[in-house]
């Protein structure tokens, strides 16, 4: 193969798997995306970080496989702009239901995740769920 068919090559064969290494960031598809524009900007972004949130916590291979975020289980959530914060989060994984804070900073559009940070609290005690309206 000549270098420049070696270079084309490389080329559009890392635009190819490039998908499959995307950042989680990037996770959602045309049809979550639509459904969230439909929001308004406040919801939009907890919606889309709260995504992000499951996005992170089942790559972080913990063993967690989370299918809820709750943004304000615990406490109010803090919005300023484009960037959420929430200490009171909650997560649920496989039926049980963990604590979670988090940062996250979105586009102006809040459908971008540009920064995400978060941290797994302790798992919530079953007797403390119906306090905080969580269910099975």
């Amino acid at each position: 193969m000549k270098p420049h068919a070696i270079g084309l090559h490389i080329a559009l064969c890392t635009l190819a798997f490039a998908p499959l290494f995307a950042e989680p960031a990037m996770a959602i598809d045309t049809r979550v995306r639509n459904q969230l524009q439909k929001l308004t900007p406040d919801e939009r972004l907890e919606q889309r970080c709260d995504i992000e949130a499951m996005d992170e916590i089942s790559g972080a291979r913990a063993g967690f496989r989370p299918d809820k975020v709750i943004a304000y289980a615990f406490g109010d959530p803090k919005l300023d702009g484009t960037t959420f914060k929430t200490k009171g989060a909650v997560f649920r994984s496989k039926g049980e239901w963990y604590r979670l804070s988090y940062k996250c900073e979105a586009s102006s559009d809040r459908l971008d995740i540009h920064a995400f940070k978060y941290k797994i609290g302790d798992q919530v005690p079953h007797e403390d769920w119906a306090e905080h309206y969580l269910y099975d």
